[in-house]
């Protein structure tokens, strides 16, 4: 007789991967159905709010399902993929229940226990308060084995209706009609958000040619079929006959050209995250923004000679490099500004480091990684610094613990080619300095016009906690460091 394993199918379930987040986008699955996998392998890449990240199997085992495409957001604690851990076992070796049972790992029966889901080892932990949501089947996979008496299964629909009902329920599509002995057609291959847009247009999947790698239907491949129906239903020129009524487009409204070649996208992830702690920031926090103008000249032949300097061989050298050090200069000589407001308790928190944010623009949208302890670092380690979170933010691969704890913030608009702005705070932190571009511009120097490398910094502060002269006290001394860099780097650093 063969003894059942309790622990055959494993699911994995989607873990917190940062602090209190409730869900992420599933960018892309490393795997398929039945690949081997082994313990601590990266099967899929996710974004949260925070960044992307890869998240490793805690199983050996083959592939079993894939529970989401990519593209799909999932609630933290839903299950994504399911993994056999006995590949080739008889299928009457695993019992009926087995998956629920046996689907979380090693430990989460305790961490149940104590009133919170299991979750990746690194990424933190969350509250028990997900859903399970129901399990899809791919089509050719077989069957679940019957249930023994006593197990509790699920009820079939008694009507077409109810059927129907359950598969909406389900989140799975309408099967497609077929005549008496026939056999269903192959569901058309595509991404979530192109089934959308053909639904939204009354575009029939099954009847557009698709253009894409491994026969995947694309944007262009919808439009294309959208824009041929839409021709095929305008008006005939005077005398010619018209068109059939089954040539007509179903279910299309008339459309502007205008709304045919829009594009909407679901705000999500990295861009929905900013865009709530700026409005937040922004109507929470009384901004004030101030300005100045600075001859740069001595800081870009600096920015040549540290090029050159043996001790920032291999390192970065910038400008940007001695602005981030200029703004440090003049909050240890100005340490009020470097606080933030705790408006439950009404306090004022003073803080006696510097995390420096950098905000940085990335693919999937603004993020502001900062530099733990940059006031402590010398300006190689500080050059080194920087140059890893650019490197890591443009790769999206910045860790949550990055995006946490920051302080103050430098957002380099220059490199845009912008003079200045204002900035918004970052939610938490007392200021963020804007640092523009660096132009040759006529400038009054030693009583001569002469040309010099000229740039405007511009400082926005909580004046909740930052009065107009703390503030402005902070942007003259990070000028007057940019304008006579050797000689206050000596004597303020």
């Amino acid at each position: 007789m063969t003894t059942a394993s309790p622990q055959r199918f494993r699911e994995f379930k989607m873990p917190d991967v940062g602090e209190g987040l409730t869900e992420a986008e599933i960018l892309t699955w490393h795997v398929q159905p039945g690949d081997e996998v082994h313990d601590g392998q990266m099967v899929v890449e996710v974004e949260t709010a925070k960044a992307a990240v890869e998240l490793p199997i805690p199983y050996d085992g083959t592939v079993h399902e894939l529970l989401f495409e990519e593209g799909a957001t999932v609630d933290v604690g839903t299950p994504i993929i399911t993994i056999d851990t006995a590949p080739g076992a008889p299928a009457e070796a695993a019992g009926p229940s087995e998956a629920a049972e046996s689907s979380e790992p090693a430990g989460a029966a305790e961490a149940q226990a104590g009133g919170r889901e299991p979750v990746l080892v690194g990424y933190g932990v969350t509250a028990a308060a997900t859903r399970r949501r129901p399990r899809k089947t791919p089509p050719g996979a077989p069957a679940a084995p019957a249930a023994p008496a006593g197990a509790a299964t699920p009820a079939t629909p008694a009507t077409p209706a109810a059927a129907a009902v359950q598969r909406e329920m389900n989140g799975a599509p309408p099967p497609p009609e077929t005549a008496p002995g026939t056999t269903a057609a192959p569901r058309p291959l595509a991404k979530p958000p192109v089934r959308k847009l053909a639904k939204d247009l009354g575009v029939d999947l099954g009847t557009v040619i698709p253009s894409g790698p491994d026969g995947v239907i694309t944007r262009d491949d919808v439009y294309a079929v959208h824009e041929a129906h839409t021709a095929g239903a305008r008006p005939a020129p005077e005398g010619a006959a018209a068109p059939a009524a089954e040539e007509q487009p179903v279910g299309v409204e008339p459309q502007s050209l205008a709304a045919i070649r829009e594009r909407r996208v679901p705000v999500k992830g990295v861009r929905k995250v900013t865009a709530h702690a700026m409005v937040t920031s922004a109507f929470t926090a009384p901004h004030v923004t101030e300005f100045i103008t600075v001859d740069v000249t001595r800081t870009m032949k600096l920015v040549e000679e540290l090029r050159q300097d043996p001790a920032m061989a291999g390192l970065r050298v910038n400008p940007m490099l001695l602005v981030a050090k200029a703004l440090l200069v003049a909050i240890r000589r100005n340490p009020e500004i470097n606080a933030s407001w705790d408006e439950e308790n009404q306090e004022i928190v003073y803080k006696d480091y510097v995390n420096l944010g950098i905000a940085a623009a990335t693919p999937r949208g603004l993020i502001v990684p900062n530099i733990k302890d940059a006031d402590a670092m010398t300006l190689p380690e500080l050059s080194r610094a920087l140059g890893e979170l650019v490197a890591t933010a443009k790769e999206g691969r910045t860790p949550p613990a990055a995006m946490q704890g920051g302080t103050v913030t430098i957002s380099n608009v220059g490199v845009f080619g912008v003079d200045s702005g204002t900035p918004i705070l970052n939610p938490g932190e007392s200021a963020i300095l804007a640092f523009g571009a660096v132009r040759l511009q006529p400038w009054v120097h030693k009583g001569k016009v002469k040309p010099r490398h000229v740039t405007t910094l511009a400082l926005s502060f909580d004046h909740r906690l930052v009065d107009g002269e703390l503030g402005s006290k902070v942007l003259a001394d990070t000028a007057a460091v940019l304008e006579h860099p050797r000689q206050r780097l000596i004597t303020w650093a």
